[in-house]
């Protein structure tokens, strides 16, 4: 009897000579290995989630408090230290493990039932299959979480902060809007992550099929699997950071400015003009490319440990 794990979904194949049947299960524990990956990549680059985040929320209107990434920086630890860089970081915290586990459980599912007779997954069914994993976490985890941290961001930089920590906070958003207050800007968040999670997917799955060519058990290094993780992040960036600006005004302490997601779009551009909807590219891109590297980096090698260690003859 032999037992196998395989990427880029984590997956068991128990093949026994009797009965002769294949039974094919998820292997959820495991998950939970791309949260931890998750969270210790988000203590490492959250000051930069932190500043990105501040510049998008940043509206000339205001008129704008910020001259660009150093100087939030600079306004940031002079007025409430190095600490102040990571506030709103234990909501990310809090999500990243069921986040990461809705994300590759949904995709495993998807891409377990989209593969062709020989097992492989295009790039196009990796596309759909990243899609799909992208709107389930953005229901089931990600809009709560990233609605905390903005008003938590946020709240730093009014006058008089009101939350005094993550409970006390969530509880306070609670109490005044309703659970509601949690899924302010739902539809931003499907759509940036299901386009992001389509992108990113669809890109990894191209690059390794090429890579791979005719050998589809040809290994991988991690340096390469990290260089497609960063790539695919980047384009992820660069291809919908202006769905992350509408996300993040449509969470902020002034979303009921707006009526809608579309109400939003239209005003930045009305207000603001086009540049404003690419607001905090730089910070972003940092962040999301060693996310993305970290993260498909650990998940691979976890992988490879797995099939060397769980074999049963």
């Amino acid at each position: 009897e032999t037992t196998r794990f395989h990427s880029p979904n984590i997956l068991v194949r128990c093949k026994t000579a009797d009965p002769p049947n294949d039974h094919t299960f998820s292997v959820s524990p495991f998950l939970s290995l791309g949260g931890i990956a998750g969270g210790i990549e988000i203590c490492i680059t959250f000051p930069t989630e932190y500043v990105k985040t501040q510049l998008q929320l940043d509206e000339k209107a205001n008129p704008p408090r910020y001259k660009g990434i150093v100087d939030c920086v600079k306004q940031t630890v002079d007025g409430h230290g190095v600490r102040g860089l990571y506030r709103g970081l234990s909501s990310l915290l809090y999500g990243s493990i069921p986040k990461a586990a809705v994300r590759f459980g949904v995709f495993e599912f998807l891409s377990n039932k989209m593969r062709d007779e020989s097992g492989k997954l295009d790039s196009t069914r990796g596309l759909l299959c990243g899609l799909g994993a992208g709107v389930a976490e953005a229901v089931v985890v990600v809009c709560p979480m990233e609605t905390v941290k903005v008003k938590f961001i946020h709240d730093q930089s009014s006058a008089n902060p009101k939350y005094r920590g993550f409970f006390h906070g969530v509880r306070e958003i609670v109490r005044t809007e309703g659970l509601r207050g949690t899924y302010q800007g739902l539809t931003a968040t499907v759509l940036k992550q299901g386009s992001n999670q389509a992108i990113r997917f669809y890109v990894m799955t191209s690059l390794r099929n090429w890579y791979k060519g005719e050998d589809p058990n040809k290994a991988i290094n991690p340096l390469v699997t990290g260089a497609f993780g960063a790539f695919a992040g980047a384009v992820s960036v660069f291809g919908n950071t202006p769905l992350d600006v509408i996300k993040t005004r449509m969470q902020g302490l002034e979303a009921h400015k707006y009526k809608s997601t579309l109400d939003c779009a239209v005003k930045i551009m009305k207000h603001e003009g086009p540049k404003a909807f690419y607001k905090g590219t730089v910070p972003r891109l940092g962040r999301v490319c060693m996310d993305v590297a970290i993260v498909f980096i650990i998940y691979e090698e976890v992988v490879k440990v797995l099939n060397k260690v769980w074999k049963t003859d």
